[in-house]
């Protein structure tokens, strides 16, 4: 069977980076573009003679690299989407390796201890042993297959569209921000939790902010949608005690914030786009490097 025409493209990338980074490609040099400005530079250019951004080592520049070969539309969801799964294999060959996890139980049995491990979110590791990389490594557990096939597939259907409007740089620190503080408040109210929902619920408070931003029958209905959805998942929470609505609303009210303060665009050119850059691999420094304390914390452990 065919690969799907958006995957071809994606391997097709892949493969020409790949050749790129081997020093085997065979197309002949031709002029570029300014990662930040846009401005067309020469062949053997090193900087932009227009805005002075390095062409070769830039924040810009590496950005659009990852953005090449993790697809052009949504590479960070794509990012996403393959490290949550990850984590969740890397969880369960360990609740299983411990003598548990038989049976069904993979639906929503993972391991607890398991869980807080590799970094679920506990208030008195948070406050009182200063585990602050949690509010980020929660993000990326879950405690099931049910759990993790909501919340990637409620993932692929928002992430896309709203990467699309702000941008793969403010997108992924609008995920991280939205999430933290979605684990922060559900720590602060004394939750045990794991999962990706705090983030998005940062995600659904956004779609909610620009709503309020633009009129329209499409954008009245899509606001009504919205907010039917919020309150149903909020119901549920009530109806079922192992849902935390502590932390949806956390990640609800500091994502409706971000998408009021962000513009419901992509960035322009220039310093507004050297700044989408920057907030980019600043949420993407934290993330790598809340995960290397979980790893030096789990190494204690043994």
């Amino acid at each position: 069977m065919p690969l799907p025409y958006r995957w071809q493209l994606r391997v097709q990338r892949w493969k020409s980076a790949l050749r790129g980074f081997s020093g085997d490609s065979q197309e002949q040099p031709r002029p570029k573009l300014c990662p930040a400005c846009g401005t067309l530079v020469g062949i053997s250019a090193k900087r932009c003679h227009e805005c002075g951004t390095s062409l070769r080592f830039s924040v810009a520049a590496a950005s659009r690299t990852l953005s090449a070969i993790f697809g052009e539309r949504a590479p960070v969801t794509t990012i996403l989407l393959f490290a949550n799964i990850f984590m969740f294999a890397v969880c369960w060959l360990s609740t299983v390796s411990s003598g548990q996890g038989g049976g069904l139980s993979i639906l929503w049995g993972t391991n607890g201890q398991t869980l807080l491990k590799l970094g679920a979110s506990r208030p008195e590791l948070i406050f009182d042993e200063h585990q602050w990389y949690r509010l980020v490594t929660a993000m990326f557990l879950h405690s099931g297959l049910i759990h993790i096939a909501f919340n990637m597939t409620s993932l692929m259907n928002i992430g896309p569209e709203l990467e699309e409007v702000y941008g793969s740089a403010r997108y992924l620190f609008l995920y991280t921000v939205t999430g933290m503080a979605g684990f922060l408040l559900s720590a602060a109210t004394g939750h045990f939790a794991v999962g990706a929902s705090t983030a998005l619920l940062g995600m659904v408070g956004a779609l909610l902010a620009i709503t309020t931003k633009r009129g329209g029958a499409h954008i009245q209905q899509l606001r009504s949608r919205l907010i039917t959805w919020i309150i149903s998942i909020f119901v549920i929470g009530f109806l079922m005690p192992i849902i935390d609505n502590w932390g949806h609303f956390g990640g609800l009210v500091a994502g409706y914030a971000l998408g009021k303060l962000f513009a419901d665009r992509q960035p322009m050119q220039g310093p507004e786009l050297k700044r989408a850059y920057l907030l980019g691999w600043i949420a993407g420094i934290v993330i790598l490097a809340s995960f290397g304390f979980m790893v030096k914390d789990l190494l204690m452990y043994y």
